[in-house]
């Protein structure tokens, strides 16, 4: 039963993707939607994304310093250490994770108060295609902000982790930079990027699917929120499984 249900699940949504990936009926309007989806998913995520990443960054540095207590380390290592740590896997997954439960439930909940309130009826009566009206400008809007966002996240990091050597006395600032530049291939952040760009879709696309396709009432849009925000996790984390294996292998 529970195999039916997935691939019944499975199947709406892929059906739900081709109605939303057709040529928009307006460009201006789908153009307009794309700004406004841009600044509700992706500016309104800057303090959330910058304070997490900070923190995160001190973190790493504090928890790297306490672990190499060998004098034959070089405290360079701390800032390579960090560098890689953050670049690789922290800021593209766990920055996606936190997006996944601010961005992903609002999208759920957003679109599954228009079904239940019947705007989305409204739409389709009108002769509007109602997916590509509402979902295009979301998964869009999310592949292109959540990049930035995850950019602006490794640099903020790599500061707040030297920020917290540094008054910690930990490492000095030379040593730090040094550990930055030390074999540094920008490949990494290629795939980091490439990583947040899956993830972007994952989180918008399942979270609109989770509320484009509730029935019921008020209690049901709350049910779609959480399903989302727990669906979109573990489609990342399996997914980063995936494109680790692709790309670093």
């Amino acid at each position: 039963m529970l195999g039916i249900t997935f691939f019944d699940q499975f199947g709406e949504y892929i059906m739900l993707l081709r109605k939303v990936f057709t040529k928009p009926q307006k460009r201006k309007v789908f153009f307009v939607n794309l700004i406004q989806e841009i600044d509700k998913i992706g500016i309104s995520s800057l303090w959330i994304v910058a304070f997490i990443s900070v923190f995160i960054g001190a973190v790493a540095t504090i928890q790297t310093a306490f672990n190499i207590d060998s004098p034959l380390m070089p405290t360079w290592s701390i800032g390579f250490t960090v560098r890689q740590s953050m670049i690789l896997e922290f800021c593209p997954t766990i920055i996606s994770l936190i997006l996944a439960g601010k961005v992903g439930s609002s999208i759920a909940s957003e679109l599954g108060s228009m079904r239940i309130t019947e705007q989305i009826d409204a739409l389709e009566i009108m002769g509007i295609n109602s997916a590509n009206f509402l979902i295009l400008p979301k998964i869009v809007a999310s592949v292109i902000i959540n990049p930035f966002l995850i950019t602006m996240s490794m640099f903020l990091s790599i500061l707040g982790g030297w920020l917290a050597g540094v008054l910690t006395g930990f490492v000095t600032t030379p040593n730090y930079i040094d550990g930055l530049q030390i074999d540094f291939h920008p490949y990494d952040v290629f795939y980091s990027l490439i990583k947040t760009i899956f993830f972007a879709f994952l989180i918008s696309s399942i979270s609109s699917y989770k509320g484009y396709h509730i029935s019921g009432g008020a209690l049901e849009v709350g049910k779609a929120s959480t399903k989302a925000v727990v669906t979109s996790s573990i489609f990342i984390i399996l997914f980063n499984l995936i494109l680790t294996q692709l790309l670093l292998s």
